[in-house]
């Protein structure tokens, strides 16, 4: 069997799992789905010869693959690769249905003949680059959800090929698949990391062939809740305080273009994503994002000093400020002693033929977590189109390029 074959078998079957995450749940991990997609890839990969294996209270599975090498070798470092068993939750059907499209020949690609949902060029005209290629899709009713299984097809099916031939020579591997990356990367921040002792570890979590991650954002959250003073609008002068008028006020310190609208490739932003307001108190909800660290900082001490002019603006009203943070750029963890695994990705995509594509992206990963905990953990491509999309689509190519990387990773860092 192929490994395009084999990806394709994989992703088919993890897939069929309903492991959708849920952002109104508190419990980790936030659906059943996803606890059942551990305890399936817990079997495959007993059967491929790693020990250790062990699904956490969080329904984080972690495992080893021992090392093969002759007791003369090198020293070699211990690397890990880690990817999430959540799909999102974007407003479409959590039950994913994939299909294949043999020989892509050009033209709109019929997704869901019976609800008319098409794949258009006029909308994603770099559909059109991969003519001739086999291209994986949904029926349009879900996302695809190569993120992220595409990356755990791709880990699976390497180490199935290292189990395969035993005459490829490796260090040890370790595994963690964590649930709900999409609601905070709740699952990798209950990682036990002595069930992870690895020098660096990588993710598969970006887009199109050629990506590398190594820098994201700096992201928190911040939250202001008012209670105001109610008061019969006949006797209302001089009593009543509207916490709707004081959330405006609030909204309307910050600067409108400094927001995801108008923001692009590094530049940071407050985002108001959230208002749930009535006579008597209201909540407003906000995101945080840099990928400066200073920036980032500096813009959280903007909410906390708009948040104490709202104070003195409005002193009848009660108002309070909770914030917290979120995740960590992968860059401020890169050392002089540790980049050596960026410089394998590149290495690898050298021997590959593979065009780098490095991206500052707009969004964080499990390793701006893990990053954050003292192992690296830089980022590269799936092969997938459209993230948290129905016009998802994973070029099957690009797909075994991804799974090839893995390998390379493995061949380069063992030697």
């Amino acid at each position: 069997m192929s490994l395009a074959q084999k990806l394709q078998e994989k992703f088919f079957r993890y897939v069929a799992i309903t492991s959708q995450s849920d952002a109104s749940q508190d419990t980790v991990p936030s659906t059943a789905g996803q606890l059942e997609l551990a305890k399936v890839l817990q079997e495959d990969l007993a059967k491929l010869g790693l020990v250790d294996l062990e699904i956490s209270e969080y329904g984080v599975l972690t495992g080893k693959l021992p090392a093969n090498l002759p007791s003369d070798y090198h020293k070699v470092p211990t690397v890990g690769w880690v990817a999430h068993l959540d799909t999102v939750d974007v407003c479409l059907s959590p039950d994913i249905k994939p299909q294949i499209i043999k020989n892509y020949q050009g033209g709109d690609i019929c997704l869901n003949a019976e609800k008319n949902i098409y794949l258009t060029t006029a909308q994603h005209p770099e559909i059109e680059k991969y003519i001739g290629d086999d291209i994986l899709v949904s029926d349009g009713t879900s996302v695809l959800g190569a993120d992220n299984k595409a990356a755990i097809s791709n880990v699976v099916v390497a180490l199935e090929t290292l189990w395969e031939n035993p005459q490829i020579l490796h260090g040890d591997i370790y595994v963690a698949f964590v649930p709900d990356e999409e609601i905070g990367l709740k699952g990798s921040k209950k990682l036990d990391f002595s069930k992870f002792p690895v020098d660096f570890a990588y993710t598969i979590d970006s887009c199109e062939l050629g990506e590398v991650i190594y820098q994201t954002f700096n992201a928190g959250s911040a939250k202001v809740h008012i209670k105001g003073v109610t008061a019969h609008p006949m006797s209302a002068k001089g009593v009543l305080v509207n916490p709707v008028l004081v959330a405006t006020d609030l909204i309307n310190s910050f600067d409108r273009m400094q927001t995801p609208e108008h923001t692009e490739k590094t530049e940071g932003y407050i985002w108001i994503n959230g208002i749930d307001a009535n006579v008597l108190e209201a909540t407003v909800s906000m995101n945080i994002r840099d990928h400066n660290k200073t920036l980032y900082e500096a813009r959280k001490q903007q909410i906390r000093d708009a948040v104490e002019f709202l104070k003195l603006r409005h002193p009848k009203a009660e108002i309070t400020l909770t914030m917290s943070d979120t995740y960590a750029n992968i860059e401020n963890a890169v050392t002089d002693d540790n980049k050596q695994c960026i410089d394998y990705i590149y290495q690898a995509m050298a021997d590959l033929d593979i065009k780098p594509q490095t991206i500052a992206m707009r969004g964080g990963t499990d390793g701006s977590f893990i990053s954050s905990q003292g192992i690296l953990t830089p980022n590269y491509f799936t092969g997938a189109h459209n993230f948290h999309s129905n016009c998802e689509f994973l070029p099957m190519k690009s797909f075994v390029k991804s799974c090839e990387m893995t390998l390379k990773l493995i061949e380069l860092i063992t030697k």
